[in-house]
């Protein structure tokens, strides 16, 4: 009964990407740094969704990061 459990268990992770394995993707693509394999593994996903939102608050986290910069270092 466990073997099956773990069975099951590693084909789900198998077919969906995990959120750090997405953040680090999302990351890399953004300086530019990511690698031709990682490139390859993340476009065999099914979905580009969980990759699309991540890069949407990745962005959304530096732009108000950057607002919130500018205003503490212009404020008196």
């Amino acid at each position: 009964m466990a073997v099956f459990l773990v069975r099951a268990i590693s084909q789900s992770d198998k077919s969906r990407p995990r959120i750090i394995s997405v953040i680090l993707s999302v990351l890399a693509s953004a300086f530019g740094v990511q690698s031709q394999q990682n490139y390859q593994r993340d476009f065999s996903e099914k979905s580009p969704l969980p990759y699309i939102i991540t890069g949407i608050i990745v962005t959304a986290l530096l732009v108000g990061g950057l607002m919130a910069l500018v205003l503490f270092i212009t404020s008196e």
